[in-house]
């Protein structure tokens, strides 16, 4: 069975959770990172030595970097479906993973610390301030993208989507006022009908 290490209020671990669920694979998770500790032991750093979540474990194959899980599990069971088989659509799908890894979570990420894992008395309000003005532009450049676009690449649902979804989730939940963005907010809107998108982004952010 696969098995994966990660605790699930991670976008990361999200990312790969989704997946699974959106295949139907069997799988086992165990809660790793934070407060549940393990990711800093020596067993898991011989299997991660990142000492980061997620890890997953198929049957002796062991992989890290929540991306790469994705278009694993996704080209393993779900070709020319969630992982495109043509070149062009799925490089396109390549990219906004890409982008989300390198642009879109980083963007938002002192902002999520400030108001959400930060209490009030000790939060950097300029931080915090800075990291939404660009997150609000760099979700600009989703919204428009997806202008006329029910999903990311392509005209179905896949691996682009299930790796953007998580920080988008994070954004439109985070405590703060947002600038509208009427075409991701649609296209999140369409996500969250999905059985794997309910079960896994209705979690709270923490």
């Amino acid at each position: 069975m696969l098995k994966l290490w990660g605790r699930l209020n991670s976008i990361n671990v999200q990312k790969a959770v989704l997946a699974l669920e959106e295949l139907g694979l069997a799988y086992e998770r165990a809660d790793a990172g934070m407060q549940f500790g393990i990711n800093r032991t020596p067993e898991y750093l011989a299997m991660n030595p990142n000492g980061l979540v997620p890890t997953l474990d198929d049957d002796g194959f062991v992989l890290w970097e929540s991306n790469a899980i994705v278009r694993y599990l996704c080209a393993s069971h779900s070709a020319g479906a969630l992982w495109p088989e043509d070149l062009k659509i799925r490089a396109d799908a390549d990219r906004w993973m890409d982008w989300q890894g390198t642009t879109l979570g980083g963007s938002m990420g002192p902002a999520f610390m400030g108001l959400v894992r930060t209490a009030p008395e000790k939060r950097d309000a300029a931080a915090i301030e800075a990291s939404l003005a660009k997150a609000t532009k760099i979700v600009a450049m989703l919204d428009g993208h997806l202008a006329g676009r029910d999903y990311i690449a392509g005209e179905a649902y896949g691996m682009a989507d299930i790796v953007v979804a998580p920080t988008m989730h994070r954004w439109f939940n985070l405590p703060c006022a947002r600038a509208a963005a009427p075409n991701a907010e649609r296209w999140y809107a369409t996500l969250m009908q999905r059985p794997a998108c309910i079960r896994v982004l209705t979690l709270p952010i923490s």
